[in-house]
């Protein structure tokens, strides 16, 4: 049976757990990541990273991989099914920090950004958890030494757990947080590759019609990430998310049917290996207030933490906040000797991070959902009235307030040598 130990363990090596690894290194500390599949996650193709997520990007050292690749979208458009009207707008309040922003980038190209600031063997595959266990110690400034089973009979011992492992996470059950629900809706995404090239405006395009939402934002002059929600279940139940050309048809010949041709056709230009049928799932805003985020020094982030709904797309955006803010609580928190950990006031840090993260994911969260829902209940006279006079004024002054954030930066490590010429100082 083979026994490691580990000073930092991170669960799952999606956007979470690949930027919080890259955050641990920036300021010293070298994390191992565990990832249950063999390479690493790309579903959902696509995501849009608004101002705070190239903050985020800043503090980590990778924002200039991808913004050298994707442009900013400099205008967005709403399209109404029904009425075939178009409303413009420009995204200059978007635009305003150095033309950084929003700008919609492939999952894949994000994560290997961040895997590339990685020492070699930060990440290890086919890494199935078995059991959590904790066992009390003595060690100065420790309260507990995690265990992790490993099903593959690897005992790993750890002094800091960080649950980054999704939706499901098996960390967030340990810590009694209880599980995501159905938010009512389901959500397509895919690909569209146009070999000859696209001819879009860089745009974010959304279109609304009673019950549903899409929308499709080029990436560059030959890909367009598309994405289409709904309020109806699938006809078919699980045979629709494990089928990508059903994906395809049910979208196009059935629930889009109505939507304008030009959508339809981006749809029909589909990578079928990117193409998803999820449904949207989120965690009650009370959980994330009152129940435990973290015991010790153990915790979450990313969608262990706060699954939300896609409606402001802050999920993606949100969890490289999350790494950028433990990161800098742990790196002011500890002193590194003798190239170890050393933890001193681990669970301090650990809480501190909590109580900055708890309130801001539950205003995420709570806005997503409150944007979906009243956008899928449109039909009745009285929620347009609401949605126009009300909802919507609130939700927009939030969208800036939340688009705008600042998670910080990391504190820098400098050398300073001891007596004993070996320890490293935190500036």
């Amino acid at each position: 049976m083979e026994m490691v130990e580990e000073d930092v363990v991170i669960v799952g090596a999606g956007i979470a757990g690949l930027a919080t690894a890259v955050a641990l290194k920036k300021v010293g500390i070298r994390a191992l990541v565990l990832e249950r599949f063999d390479h690493l996650r790309t579903t959902g193709a696509a995501l849009t990273l608004f101002p705070n997520a190239w903050l985020a990007l800043d503090a980590l050292g990778v924002s200039h991989k991808l913004s050298l690749l994707y442009a900013p979208c400099k205008k967005g458009r709403i399209i109404n099914v029904g009425t075939g009207s178009i409303q413009e707008f420009p995204l200059k309040r978007a635009n305003d920090r150095k033309g950084v922003g929003p700008r919609s980038v492939h999952r894949k190209t994000l994560l290997q950004a961040l895997a590339d600031e990685l020492p070699k063997g930060t990440i290890q595959f086919s890494s199935n958890i078995a059991k959590i266990e904790t066992d009390q110690t003595q060690e100065a400034g420790l309260t507990n030494i995690v265990t992790l089973r490993m099903e593959d009979g690897t005992i790993i011992k750890t002094k800091i757990l960080i649950g980054c492992d999704g939706v499901n996470s098996v960390v967030a059950r340990w810590l009694g947080l209880a599980a995501p629900v159905h938010s009512g809706r389901w959500a397509a995404r895919g690909l569209a590759v146009f070999p000859e090239g696209h001819g879009l405006h860089q745009a974010i395009n959304q279109l609304k019609d009673v019950g549903k939402r899409a929308g499709f934002i080029p990436l560059n002059n030959k890909e367009v990430y598309w994405y289409f929600t709904t309020c109806e279940s699938p006809p078919k139940g699980e045979e629709v998310a494990g089928n990508p050309e059903l994906i395809q048809q049910q979208v196009i010949e059935n629930y889009a049917r109505s939507f304008p041709q030009e959508y339809l056709d981006i749809i029909r230009h589909s990578d079928l290996s990117t193409l998803t049928w999820t449904p949207l799932m989120f965690r009650y805003p009370w959980d994330i207030v009152f129940r435990n985020l973290s015991k010790g020094n153990i915790t979450v982030a990313g969608d262990a933490m706060h699954p939300m709904t896609p409606d402001l797309g802050q999920g993606g955006c949100a969890a490289l906040e999350d790494a950028v803010v433990l990161g800098r609580h742990i790196g002011n928190s500890i002193f590194i000797a003798n190239g170890r950990l050393e933890p001193r006031e681990v669970g301090r840090a650990i809480e501190g991070y909590v109580l900055e993260r708890r309130w801001r994911v539950r205003w995420l969260v709570m806005g997503s959902y409150s944007l979906g829902w009243v956008q899928q209940g449109e039909r009745k006279w009285w929620m347009k009235y609401f949605f126009k006079k009300v909802i919507l004024i609130f939700l927009s002054l939030l969208f800036v307030r939340v688009s705008h954030y600042n998670c910080g930066i990391l504190p820098r490590v400098s050398c300073e040598s001891d007596k004993a010429g070996n320890s490293i100082k935190m500036d």
